[in-house]
């Protein structure tokens, strides 16, 4: 079992920018952020496979948003810089127990675990 912590959410104006982090428990082989809107659908925003640390962003977020890592504090890190009101949502942390190609990197029903989630508030 692996658990997932995550923090860093919270207000942001338009414009500003936050960072995200997810610390795992135990090992993983990728992991990655999704978030929900109200009243939408859970989407991928990004995720990152540690074999070749590859990392994967959605359209909505490519060149705004890094995901990076700290392997000795096996946390992940979403940094999200020139934030939108679109952007706002709860975010969630996601890890992957097996590997995943580049497709499956972007599923969600392909991650094994989740974080509880974190509100990301983006005023205009």
């Amino acid at each position: 079992q692996v658990q997932l912590v995550e923090s860093g959410g919270g207000l942001v104006q338009a414009g500003g920018s936050l960072r995200l982090s997810c610390t795992a428990s135990g090992r993983t082989y990728a992991m990655g952020w999704f978030r929900q809107a109200p009243g939408k659908e859970r989407e991928f925003v990004t995720a990152i496979r540690w074999s070749d640390v590859s990392t994967y962003y959605s359209d909505s977020v490519k060149g705004r948003f890094t995901i990076s890592r700290d392997n000795a504090k096996n946390t992940v890190y979403l940094q999200m810089n020139s934030l939108k009101p679109e952007d706002a949502a709860v975010y969630y942390c996601a890890a992957r127990t097996a590997g995943c190609s580049e497709y499956g990197c972007y599923v969600a029903r392909g991650y094994d675990y989740w974080g509880q989630g974190t509100q990301v508030t983006v005023s205009s």
